[in-house]
């Protein structure tokens, strides 16, 4: 690879800034990346001193307009043009790059897997540039987080700073990819909406026509998807992609690279400051604390740690799903004036050198509830909720707190010692309709944020519109007594469960709820999903060994990690554990076959058991 890259010609965008458009970056492996370089400009050519650079990398087009750069204050989105305008008046330079095989750059696009060595190579260029003073940070939402924390398991050279929002993969096998051992459902919505943006599609209007035409609502209904047999055929890289995800369900090699396995690398990460934001309806949850845990404690690489109320990157909102969370929700207003004034004090300080108070070493959390119970004016519940501080998360002092579900579908702090259990049919024609919760890029099939568990047509897979998903027969809800004071729950949350199957493989699944008394505005109360997880059997001996369930197999212990919340349930509401064996279609259907993975055609009925006792039970923190 060679850095001796010649820039495009310097074209003016304002009076004192020129950028440089679609310089093709070399990559190691001889592909270009297209990337925009913003640069204070004099008479319209560019001011030769080196300053420090901003670099953000995105599959979302360098020269679009990303969704959450707005604010309560200004509720439209900067364009990436606007915003490198403002920056590179603060004293920097920006840089935006298109990610390979999306928009303007070269190669063809395997989600992930190349971005640390992209990041890196990209990084090394950069590093070598005479108008770069060798202090980098970078930023980004979502996918464009996940490329910071890729890059940075490899140490690029100049990198001084990070904001990681709302993503960065811990372990995307564990959250992001599949989770529990299933397969997140979001990556095949994901993948056929920027299927529709490809190079191919844009390349040739037949495939765009081909993809518009797929009707994807018909299509989750008929998955497993294989190939050739899916609505993103058409674009084949992209449907390859998401059936090697879909199908290697083994933790291997294969998902132990730096894209994907941040974890792997904490012991050699660069000790530079980072902020990590994400929110408690948001699907990074597990991997935005797990990179803050596993991160923490070198007083050279100090960290910061956001977590709000809020859906994947809506963070100047305060109504989410069916629920509205106060006015104190939005991040503007309460960890600082707006997220863009949060950011540029962090690069002020630690890419220019400022003596600005630190913003690192604390978390900021929102704790959600305590809000009235009523319908609000526009229709949803008042949930409220308010901000902590915290020197830490979890949060120092925390108390445990363990219940058990009984026989008599109560939760309580007594377990029960008469050996009950309880079984029902898990049917995966007919799988548990997700309603809500912490899900992102589901759209136009799924969506985040607080709903009642009641089946409604907006829910794709509900059959029976105004049921709760207590009706069903395969859900098992255990409740407590209702609260006689406040409890607030803040912290990890881990379902214990001890459980058996006539079936070789199959799933159970876990949700905690907060359970509103009927009300005038809510007759029958209001079931608030706050957190869910899943786990699948066949993993229940290691992620790396799968092993089906033997007919004599018996009882076996598993362990569900539904993700960490804060939330606080009111005097008069009760907690609620959900105990199931689908939730779909956030999550894929276990046929209970024991077929490999995402590849089989026939399914079957199991019955699945849950064994009560001191085995089986949810642990959580309460302050």
């Amino acid at each position: 690879m060679t850095t001796k890259v010649a820039l495009t010609p310097a074209e003016p965008v304002a009076q004192d800034v020129v950028v440089h458009r679609n310089v093709m970056i070399p990559m190691r492996d001889g592909v270009h990346l297209a990337t925009d370089i913003y640069r204070p400009a004099q008479g319209g050519l560019p001011l030769e001193t080196p300053l420090p650079v901003i670099f953000e990398r995105t599959p979302y087009d360098k020269a679009g307009t990303p969704r959450t750069e707005l604010s309560v204050a200004e509720p439209v989105s900067k364009s990436r043009e606007e915003l490198a305008l403002l920056l590179v008046r603060e004293g920097y330079v920006v840089i935006w790059q298109d990610c390979r095989g999306r928009y303007g750059s070269e190669g063809r696009f395997t989600k992930y897997v190349n971005e640390a060595e992209d990041g890196y190579d990209s990084m090394v260029w950069i590093e070598a540039q005479p108008w770069n003073n060798s202090r980098i940070g970078t930023m980004g939402l979502s996918y464009d987080a996940h490329v910071q924390m890729a890059m940075a398991c490899l140490n690029p050279p100049g990198l001084a700073c990070m904001a990681v929002d709302s993503g960065g993969f811990s372990n995307a096998y564990h959250c992001g990819i599949r989770q529990g051992g299933a397969f997140e459902m979001k990556q095949v919505t994901w993948a056929y909406n920027r299927a529709l943006e490809s190079p191919l599609a844009a390349a040739d209007p037949r495939v765009l026509g081909a993809i518009e035409a797929e009707s994807l609502h018909g299509w989750m209904a008929r998955t497993p998807w294989t190939k050739g047999r899916s609505p993103i055929k058409w674009d084949p890289d992209y449907e390859a992609y998401v059936l090697e995800q879909w199908q290697h369900g083994t933790f291997d090699e294969f998902w132990k690279k730096s894209g994907l396995w941040a974890a792997g690398y904490y012991q050699s990460f660069p000790k530079i400051p980072i902020i990590f934001v994400s929110s408690w309806y948001d699907v990074y949850v597990p991997t935005t604390l797990e990179n803050h845990a596993g991160l923490k404690g070198d007083a050279a690489r100090p960290l910061a740690l956001i977590m709000g109320p809020w859906t994947h990157g809506n963070r100047s909102q305060r109504v989410f799903g069916d629920v509205d969370f106060g006015p104190a929700a939005t991040f503007d207003g309460q960890v600082d004036r707006d997220w863009l004034s949060y950011r540029l004090r962090f690069f002020a300080r630690w890419l220019k050198g400022e003596d600005l108070p630190a913003q690192e070493g604390r978390a900021h959390l929102f704790v959600m509830g305590g809000g009235s119970g009523s319908r609000t004016e526009a229709g949803h519940l008042d949930h409220g909720g308010h901000w902590i501080e915290a020197p830490d998360w979890p949060v120092p002092g925390a108390k445990p707190l363990v219940l058990y579900p009984r026989p008599d579908m109560s939760l309580s702090e007594a377990p029960s010692h008469d050996g009950a259990a309880l079984s029902y049919d898990f049917d995966p024609r007919d799988p548990v309709p997700t309603i809500g919760g912490a899900l992102t890029s589901g759209e136009p099939i799924f969506t985040g944020g607080g709903f009642d568990q009641v089946e409604s047509e907006a829910f794709f897979g509900c059959r029976n519109p105004g049921m709760p998903l207590t009706a069903r027969p395969d859900v098992l809800s255990f409740e407590t007594a209702p609260l006689t004071e406040d409890l607030i729950i803040a912290g990890p949350v881990t379902v214990r469960l001890t459980v058996s199957t006539d079936a070789p493989d199959t799933d159970f699944t876990a949700k905690l709820v907060d359970v509103y008394p009927p009300s005038e505005d809510y007759p029958r109360g209001y079931a608030l999903g706050l957190s869910d997880g899943i786990f699948r059997v066949r993993y229940r001996k290691s992620w790396e060994t799968p092993a089906l369930v033997e007919p004599d197999e018996g009882a076996f212990e598993i362990e569900i990690q539904p993700f960490a919340t804060a939330n606080l349930f009111a005097k008069g509401h009760r907690l609620r554990l959900d105990i199931s064996s689908s939730n779909f279609p956030k999550f894929d259907i276990n046929p209970n076959t024991g077929a490999p993975e995402g590849t089989s055609r026939t399914s079957r009925i199991a019955t699945n058991t849950l064994h009560l006792g001191a085995g089986t039970r949810i642990e959580l923190l309460q302050l």
